[in-house]
């Protein structure tokens, strides 16, 4: 087994108003993965993450990062970690350059080795044609790009990245996931909160999906949607009560494991789905509903989070 490189025991954080926004969280995080956190906004990520890296003081519970227990050690933990946080904090003041160089300068580079770093992280995140722009003139894409090279420039053991990709265009956020995989792949260990389904299925070797503060479930992508126990979901647009329809759906069709009410449509979940949508069809039919919309998918991790809480993971 790797070695566990974040490890956290009933982490928990209640803001004044009685508001837990993290309760008794249990995790580890393995040496060279990308682990993530996965759930809607407001769900306790970003907190999480705070408290990881030192910015938020946890109401009890302890966290270990790198070794180092987060609140008697802070310092020692700011050394090895490199934070990407969900607004912008470069420099306004610097260029592009300048951002990096003087953060490697900070945390105790030489000046010729700073530029040296600071100039070949600039060709690795494809920045070199802007190294002397003011950061104002970057593009969303590519200050995220230029604050995750800022946050590797010291060679940080452990990276954690706040909704890396929130805002950013598709290709943008292509472009990142390729730089993170690519980080990944050199053995960087990385955190990252995110709401994306998408994003948390193509990057994390594994996922802790979180919902107001708690754990709801943690294991590998596929092994999160295998757990939902179907191989099928469809969804079915339809006029009238879509509440008795998806009860309807349930006991009628075959291999339907569970169906339920979601955007006014019916989530129906269905094991051995072959041939499913005329039979879903002629059901509906026959129970006095006209279809006005039908779809077929593969279980997502979208799907994991409704059958855990009930609700959309967009909520």
């Amino acid at each position: 087994m790797s070695e566990t490189v974040i490890r956290t025991e009933g982490l928990t954080k209640v803001y004044p108003g009685d508001i837990r926004a993290v309760n008794g969280l249990d995790l580890d995080v393995k040496q060279g993965e990308i682990f993530g956190l996965l759930g809607p906004n407001g769900a306790g990520k970003t907190t999480t993450a705070g408290m990881l890296t030192t910015r938020v003081v946890p109401t009890s519970g302890r966290a270990w990062v790198g070794g180092v227990e987060v609140s008697e050690h802070p310092a020692l933990v700011k050394q090895v970690i490199g934070v990407v946080p969900q607004s912008n904090t470069l420099d306004r003041s610097l260029d592009v350059r300048e951002n990096l160089y003087f953060h490697g300068r900070f945390f105790g580079m030489g000046a010729k080795e700073s530029r040296r770093e600071a100039d070949r992280l600039l060709e690795v995140f494809r920045l070199t044609e802007r190294a002397t722009a003011p950061v104002l003139a970057l593009s969303g894409g590519m200050a995220q790009r230029l604050m995750v090279a800022r946050a590797i420039m010291h060679r940080p053991s452990i990276l954690f990245l706040d909704e890396p990709t929130a805002g950013l265009d598709p290709q943008s956020r292509l472009a990142l996931w390729e730089i993170l995989g690519d980080l990944h792949r050199d053995g960087q260990t990385i955190l990252l909160t995110t709401h994306y389904m998408e994003e948390a299925d193509q990057l994390c070797a594994r996922i802790a999906i979180i919902d107001h503060g708690e754990l709801l479930a943690l294991d590998t992508p596929e092994a999160l949607k295998k757990s939902v126990g179907a191989d099928t979901v469809v969804t079915v647009s339809a006029h009238g009560d879509l509440e008795v329809l998806s009860e309807v759906l349930r006991t009628k069709v075959p291999g339907a494991s569970s169906a339920r009410c979601v955007e006014n449509a019916v989530v129906l979940e269905v094991s051995g789905g072959g041939g499913v949508l005329p039979i879903v069809i002629a059901t509906a039919d026959a129970a006095g509903f006209t279809v006005t919309d039908l779809s077929i998918a593969e279980p997502t991790l979208e799907t994991v989070f409704i059958n855990l809480t009930g609700k959309d993971l967009r909520d």
